[in-house]
């Protein structure tokens, strides 16, 4: 059978990989392998398969095809999504109305893969994965406002809603994310978004080693600055398995200095970053120190790299 004879089917099967376009089909795919007894792996792009151990599974479910956008409502901060969906076009989308992801979804791509893939929805919800504001905003399970899936049996099942004050029944949302997929396959997501800064400022100091920089970095994460990204990057220990050069990939105008970064961002006003930069340097005492400031164009590129 062609490709294009298998894709005239609502569902066709590539090898032992299946690719439902519905939720119903993703039902009923499952239904019959919880009657035959037969496991299955569940996959979108396939970014973190690499995380732990490779599965031995009879059928792969794919759930590439079972993607787009079903409602977003700026006005009342939220985005619901198919499970396949993109992390990249659900971003495209939401910065179409200054709007994010506060926590900052990262990209396994480069690890795994040697390219650019953030991956989709339900991979980033079932993994719990978040980026450099994970301890300002929260992780992925914070932003699930609700979910649909279909559980073991081959059952239909949704939790949670559109609005954050949702009590009804037990909050499984909170349970399915970083379930990787072994309590149900995702059909449906809701996001919870919210507006994205409209500055961002980074400080980095230069030349420190490892204990040194930890120790300016928790200064800065518990001062009043509200620091929403802490980072340090090393020049050692080599890590033989890849490149190690800090100079070329964050290759930046105003980052005078080689050697180790210790990166800390604030976001917000220009007003408010500036005056939060300054007393952030006074409670370092940075003026002993080697130091860049970053404004929000190439502050955006080093935290984008960080993520990856």
């Amino acid at each position: 059978m062609s490709m294009e004879e298998k894709q005239n089917f609502q569902t066709f099967q590539d090898s032992d990989t299946l690719y439902p376009k519905k939720e119903k089909e993703v039902a009923e795919i499952i239904k019959k392998f919880h009657k035959t007894n037969t496991p299955v792996e569940i996959i979108g792009s396939g970014s973190k398969k690499k995380i732990g151990k490779p599965l031995q599974c009879a059928k792969t479910l794919n759930l590439s095809k079972l993607s787009g956008i079903i409602e977003y409502l700026p006005g009342e901060l939220y985005i619901k999504v198919k499970s396949g969906t993109t992390i990249d076009e659900i971003e495209s989308e939401l910065k179409k109305n200054k709007q994010q992801l506060a926590f900052e979804p990262i990209d396994f791509g480069y690890l795994f893969l040697g390219k650019s893939d953030y991956g989709r929805a339900a991979g980033q919800v079932s993994c719990n994965l978040s980026g450099p504001r994970r301890f300002k905003s929260g992780s992925t399970r914070d932003h699930v406002l609700g979910f649909k899936a279909v559980n073991g049996r081959g059952e239909i099942i949704k939790s949670g809603g559109t609005v954050v004050k949702n009590v009804t029944g037990y909050d499984l949302s909170k349970l399915i994310c970083g379930s990787y997929g072994t309590l149900g396959v995702l059909t449906e997501i809701t996001f919870k978004v919210l507006p994205a800064p409209e500055e961002s400022t980074t400080l980095t100091i230069h030349n420190l080693d490892i204990n040194f920089a930890l120790n300016y970095l928790q200064k800065a994460v518990s001062s009043s600055c509200d620091v929403s990204g802490a980072s340090f990057l090393p020049t050692e220990p080599v890590c033989n398995n890849c490149q190690m050069d800090i100079k070329k990939t964050f290759k930046l105008n105003d980052l005078k200095e080689e050697g180790s970064i210790t990166a800390i961002r604030i976001e917000g006003s220009k007003k408010s970053i500036n005056e939060r930069i300054e007393n952030l340097n006074k409670d370092l005492n940075t003026s002993r120190l080697s130091i860049s400031v970053l404004e929000t164009v190439q502050s955006e590129i080093l935290w984008k790299k960080i993520k990856i």
